[in-house]
């Protein structure tokens, strides 16, 4: 297996960012903040939460977590929004009760609106830019088929609407999809985000293809990906890790984006 790891690229961002915050910190008087609102509490949310926490408090951007009912989010996230001492607000999903999914997010305000979900987002979602940077940064030519399975608000929506916008050619996947392994067969490049463990077999993937796991679940206690295990033995694709592909950019690229928010305030304060 060659592997895509991002948690070599997520590094040297890190430094990068490290340094715009100590300099938001000394000259500005600004110390970026983050704020989380958790309605749900299992494996794979805490995980996630855990690590914005971790990366926020190396590189000074604080990381406050809020978990509460999905009732009293909205109020929540209206107090955030009025709080000038808290540049990026995100909902860490899923919540209780998806129907109402839009609303909150919808309320945060948009430039406060790190995570780039709501429909005023001003941000670029920070997986879809993660899966960016990860290719970029291997070189990988986008000028190829490419193949999204799962048409979902964090992943595969924004970014075929952004590959999509830069011209290149896309075709997205989902359970209603017939034919989908001839389909995937003919794809240069797959970025799977189903949440659906296993689902991308070994014979879906041709030769040479590059895989981007980007799928979380769940699975008795542990955080699993799309991709069966048996891919991974495979020594003729590219693809990311079991652990430290996708995530740590997302991160990175979501702490990018409240970096941003918080040099906004000074040009606000201007």
């Amino acid at each position: 297996m060659k592997s895509l790891n991002g948690q070599e690229l997520a590094d040297f961002i890190k430094e990068r960012q490290a340094r715009q915050v100590r300099g938001l910190i000394q000259h500005d008087q600004i110390k970026p903040k983050l704020a989380i609102i958790q309605t749900v509490d299992n494996s794979v949310v805490n995980t996630y939460v855990g690590l914005k926490k971790t990366y926020g408090a190396d590189i000074l951007i604080d990381v406050d977590v809020y978990k509460i009912p999905q009732s009293m989010a909205l109020n929540q996230i209206k107090k955030l929004n009025n709080d000038p001492t808290v540049h990026g607000i995100i909902v860490q999903l899923p919540i209780e009760n998806p129907d109402e999914v839009d609303e909150i997010l919808n309320t945060i305000a948009p430039t406060k609106d790190v995570d780039g979900l709501g429909k005023d987002a001003i941000f670029d979602p920070a997986t879809p830019t993660a899966i960016n940077w990860l290719l970029t940064g291997y070189d990988i030519d986008l000028k190829q088929k490419i193949a999204i399975v799962g048409n979902g608000r964090l992943v595969g929506k924004p970014l075929a609407r952004m590959w999509r916008n830069s011209g290149l050619d896309v075709v997205v996947l989902d359970s209603k999809t017939e034919d989908m392994p001839d389909k995937l067969r003919s794809a240069d490049i797959i970025v799977t985000a189903t949440g659906v463990p296993g689902l991308i077999k070994s014979n879906d993937i041709k030769t040479g293809a590059v895989v981007v796991d980007a799928g979380t679940a769940d699975a008795h206690g542990e955080v699993v990906g799309d991709v069966a295990p048996d891919v991974r033995s495979r020594t003729d694709v590219m693809i990311t890790p079991k652990q430290g592909g996708v995530g740590p950019l997302t991160v990175a690229a979501l702490m990018d984006n409240v970096i941003r928010a918080a040099r906004g305030t000074i040009v606000l304060v201007q």
